[in-house]
């Protein structure tokens, strides 16, 4: 079992940078893929990227791709979302999640362990 928590999230400018970190706990973190996602206000949650445990298989979602990099650091059991080019369609809670498995890593509903979000607000 791992435990995350989100951290970084916070009210940007549009055109800014920010990065969100996610600390993982326990001694076999690279043995997990990992995952970006967020929910915008009103809306369900969807998915931003992923990473597979070693960190060289990345994948985005269409509207964050080239804006957002998705990377790890299994020595530091820390995962991390660059993003750039802020824009306030980017508003929303982000969440980092956990699985063994890295068949589709789009798919929320697979995903056993979940952080409790960090709030990212993008100012026009």
């Amino acid at each position: 079992q791992v435990q995350l928590v989100e951290s970084g999230g916070r009210l940007v400018q549009t055109g800014n940078s920010l990065t969100l970190s996610c600390a993982a706990s326990g001694r076999t973190f690279s043995t997990y893929a990992m995952g970006w996602f967020r929910q915008p206000p009103g809306k369900e949650r969807e998915y931003v990227a992923a990473t597979s445990g070693s960190g060289l298989t990345t994948y985005y979602a269409t509207s964050v791709k080239g804006r957002f990099t998705v990377s790890r650091d299994n020595a530091k059991n820390t995962l991390y979302l660059q993003m750039n080019s802020l824009k306030p369609e980017d508003t929303a809670v982000y969440y980092c999640a956990a699985r063994r498995d890295f068949q589709r890593p789009t798919v929320q509903g697979e995903y056993p362990y979940w952080g409790q979000g960090t709030q990212v607000t993008v100012s026009s």
